[in-house]
């Protein structure tokens, strides 16, 4: 039975609170829409987020968050998945041959399903604002 360090389990530990994380980001980049109504500060937050993530998904670079859980997967003891976060997540949970593509047009998407919510609700907001100040 192999023996782990006190310090391998802290970094499996930041591994794990990583992955955590990136699972955040990625509830918030989904359903962000749902929760920003009314609260125009959050809905900028959560459009740039939507950049972001659309712009990380179809882009050669990597996720500062992939790379830290990466990197305390190393430091764990651990080898480190090569690729994108969520493609090893559903190839792992899915399908082993979850197709790349099929996330990035997903991430697009779901990008333009909360674009349209958003410029839906700026439209009514306009059209409010102008109702009430004739």
């Amino acid at each position: 039975m192999a023996h782990h360090s006190w310090g391998q389990d802290l970094w499996f530990s930041a591994a794990i609170a990583a992955l955590g994380l990136h699972l955040l980001f990625n509830l918030w980049y989904v359903f962000g829409a749902l929760v920003t109504k009314g609260r125009p500060r959050l809905e900028i937050f959560h459009i740039v987020s939507l950049v972001y993530g659309v712009i990380a998904e179809n882009a050669a670079f990597q996720c500062p968050l992939t790379l830290l859980e990466k990197w305390c997967q190393s430091h764990a003891g651990f080898v480190a998945y090569n690729g994108v976060f969520e493609l090893h997540y559903l190839r792992a949970l899915v399908n082993p041959s979850f197709p790349l593509w099929l996330l990035q047009y997903g991430a697009m998407g779901v990008f333009l399903v909360n674009i349209a919510i958003y410029a839906r609700r700026f439209a009514l907001r306009y059209a409010h604002s102008h109702r009430h100040a004739h």
